[in-house]
């Protein structure tokens, strides 16, 4: 995964040439990636779809993330980047099913890591259930649901905690289903104004399809 090649730019977005993945996080390089929040609804209640992340990952093993998402290789458009739903959550879907929410740019520090991302934010409403999704084990150890009004009274600062329900993957590759406590230091630390950010603009999203409605 090291060896991925990446696009590398800088801030004004004007490409600067091509790096490893390591490079890119080593050295801080602006890069694109591919950010899908999915939400779903149940008995009238709004849900947002979060992955939990494999223990085998080298960054922030067994951390809350964003659905599904993903760097942009150097070969790739903006559009390709749904492949990474199918690799990770093993549903098929097209580009133009997904709802864009923008581009927000976005630094993490951290001793040795540099993440630099142009982040290109969508948007993927479903009525499927949990147990219709299927998991790239080595990156993604489960999948689970949080009431979109807790998940944003918590990132607001409005709430402690919030109950998550969903599954994990055993070792023998076996869903077991599980309800857990978290708090946002559950969750990969990108800046709390992204979490921010994407709550504002999935909820601008979501009222409009009402208003629509």
């Amino acid at each position: 995964m090291e060896t991925e090649l990446l696009k590398i730019m800088d801030h004004k977005r004007n490409k600067i040439g091509i790096a490893t993945r390591e490079e890119v996080h080593r050295l801080g390089y602006w890069h694109d990636a591919f950010h899908c929040w999915i939400v779903t609804k149940e008995n009238g209640i709004d849900y947002i779809l979060v992955q939990l992340r494999s223990n085998t990952k080298k960054d922030y093993p067994n951390l809350f993330d964003i659905t599904a998402a993903g760097h942009i290789l150097a070969t790739e458009t903006i559009e390709d980047g749904v492949r990474e739903v199918t690799e990770e959550l093993g549903i098929y879907l097209s580009f133009e099913e997904l709802n864009p929410l923008g581009l927000v740019e976005y630094s993490v520090i951290n001793d040795n890591f540099i993440d630099n991302e142009m982040a290109h934010l969508f948007l993927y409403k479903t009525n499927k259930f949990l147990d219709e999704f299927t998991l790239q084990k080595d990156e993604v150890a489960g999948l689970y649901k949080a009431e979109f009004n807790h998940f944003t009274e918590m990132f607001f600062g409005n709430r402690e905690e919030m109950i998550v329900e969903g599954f994990e993957i055993n070792e023998l590759g076996e869903k077991y289903f599980i309800n857990k406590l978290v708090k946002t230091k559950d969750f990969v630390p990108h800046p709390l104004s992204y979490y921010q950010c994407v709550i504002k603009k999935i909820t601008e999203m979501l009222i409009r399809e009402v208003k629509l409605d």
